[in-house]
């Protein structure tokens, strides 16, 4: 018997079985202790591992733990260290006054911002909605070729296209004219420019560059952190005078990568006011992680004196931030509507109180629409947000798909005076993955304009009603269901 025990011991097939289920077990540990992880989410890695065992465990090593690397992590909780904590910028009269202009009941929702990323509330500012996306670019070169002292510009894409070639001669030009420019692009999302001669083109000029999150050598990169951890801002920040926010690329509505999606239909605004310092605040805190150059200076100069305007606030999320961050601020948002709550998102595959949310203001009289592409560049997406369409419709909310184009902003207003409006889509990539920067309003005018897109947008849909979702075929319900059940792995 001790024999035979020892000869079973050490044949290759059972030493292999016995190490690959020690690794399932290992894995499966991993999955079930990871901190601020959904039951959910935890079961749907259970099962990949389980279900698939030797794709699964590749899966989890790959895609498993939201981690971008110990020492990145680090080079920016460094960089956030060094910058000045935003309640000593309160360098201008009258910032003590940007919460009392906000309404009571609306208070709690800059105060879920504030948690997140530390920046208060503050008044005094202006703001534009751009009429398209080429408009908004043409705004933001416009603002370079005025720019005298700094020019900061971050993007998740940067395409070497008509805008983005646009960009690129702007800041050379103002780098030319002895402005300092500081150019920042995700070195996935933006490989293309990177990796062309216009990157170089623009070092030459003098413009400062770097590439967010750097790939480095494709087969090391997941002993390193996940490739899929994205820096996907979008900012703009001029003399800290004038910044952007918004779903807005550097590229053509075109868009030449996913050319059989387009047009691509971004909103963008246009800020001036105290809020420019807080996303340059964010800008800096990317740019000090990835270069040795340090910003605190220019971040921490007098704002100057409070004009009339109203009051909002950044918010930006990242590996340093808690990941239930963004769902956070979208689930407040939607508690907070009294009776109307539009939301547009090009990708809705949210968690479970995300959904609730969104059921429950409708269930309890809020007049609630959501709009989405009704092509997606995506079908594991759009398959997984039509999985929740009978819920919604259930609860009572309007649910639009437009047509014309891949519907790309991210927006979400409610009664018709609060504006929510930045990168962050309704997904878990949002919620747990990328960096992302918005920026919370209060203003009627302002909102008033982003409902008027949003109404734009829903002449160009198509309204889903009960009986098109009950006339899915079988198969559709159970594709759809399936990839949504996998939604936190995916």
């Amino acid at each position: 018997m001790n024999t035979w025990l020892w000869n079973l011991g050490h044949a290759p097939g059972y030493m292999l079985l016995i190490i690959h289920v020690a690794l399932q077990v290992f894995f499966i540990g991993r999955a079930l202790l990871r901190p601020e992880r959904e039951p959910a989410a935890r079961m749907a890695w259970v099962v990949v591992i389980l279900v698939a065992p030797i794709i699964g465990l590749l899966f989890y090593v790959l895609f498993g733990e939201p981690n971008i690397g110990r020492r990145r992590v680090g080079r920016l909780r460094a960089a956030l260290a060094r910058l000045p904590a935003f309640d000593a910028l309160a360098t201008h009269e009258g910032e003590g006054e940007a919460a009392s202009v906000v309404p009571t009941r609306l208070a709690p929702l800059f105060r879920v911002g504030e948690s997140i990323s530390g920046f208060p509330v503050v008044a005094g500012n202006t703001g534009a909605l751009l009429a398209s996306s080429d408009a908004a670019i043409d705004a933001m070169i416009a603002d370079i070729d005025a720019a005298a002292d700094h020019v900061h510009l971050m993007f998740y894409i940067w395409l070497p296209d008509g805008n983005g070639l646009k960009m690129v001669d702007a800041v050379k030009r103002a780098a030319r004219r002895g402005v300092a420019v500081r150019a920042m692009a995700d070195d996935l999302g933006s490989r293309l420019l990177i990796r062309s001669p216009h990157w170089q083109d623009m070092a030459a000029a003098g413009v400062r560059m770097a590439a967010a999150l750097p790939i480095g050598f494709i087969l090391s990169r997941p002993l390193k952190g996940r490739i899929d951890m994205r820096n996907h801002r979008k900012i703009l920040v001029v003399d800290n005078r004038v910044t952007y926010c918004g779903s807005q690329n550097c590229a053509d509505p075109a868009f030449e990568i996913k050319a059989k999606y387009a047009p691509w239909v971004d909103a963008m605004m246009r800020f001036e006011g105290p809020i420019v310092r807080q996303n340059q605040h964010l800008f800096a805190s990317d740019w000090m992680a990835h270069t040795s150059e340090d910003l605190s200076a220019l971040v921490a100069e007098p704002v100057g004196p409070l004009g009339a305007g109203f009051p909002a606030q950044v918010i930006g999320t990242s590996a340093a931030t808690r990941p239930s961050a963004m769902p956070e601020m979208f689930e407040a948002l939607m508690y907070a509507a009294r009776r109307e709550l539009v939301a547009t998102t090009p990708y809705y595959v949210p968690d479970e109180p995300i959904q609730a949310a969104l059921s429950a203001s409708a269930r309890r009289g809020v007049a609630t629409t959501l709009i989405l592409p009704a092509r997606n560049d995506s079908w594991i997406v759009a398959a997984a947000s039509r999985s929740y369409y009978a819920q919604l419709l259930d609860a009572g909310v309007t649910i639009y798909e437009y047509r014309p184009g891949l519907l790309h902003t991210k927006s979400l207003t409610i009664d018709g005076e609060v504006t929510l409006i930045g990168s962050a889509n309704m997904d878990r990539r949002s919620f747990e993955l990328n960096f992302e920067n918005n920026i919370l309003l209060f203003d009627k005018e302002l909102t008033r304009a982003m409902r008027m897109r949003q109404e734009e947008y829903k002449g160009q849909s198509n309204i889903v009603d009960r009986a098109e979702v009950e006339g899915w075929s079988l198969r559709a319900r159970l594709r759809n269901n399936a990839i949504a059940m996998f939604g936190p792995v995916l």
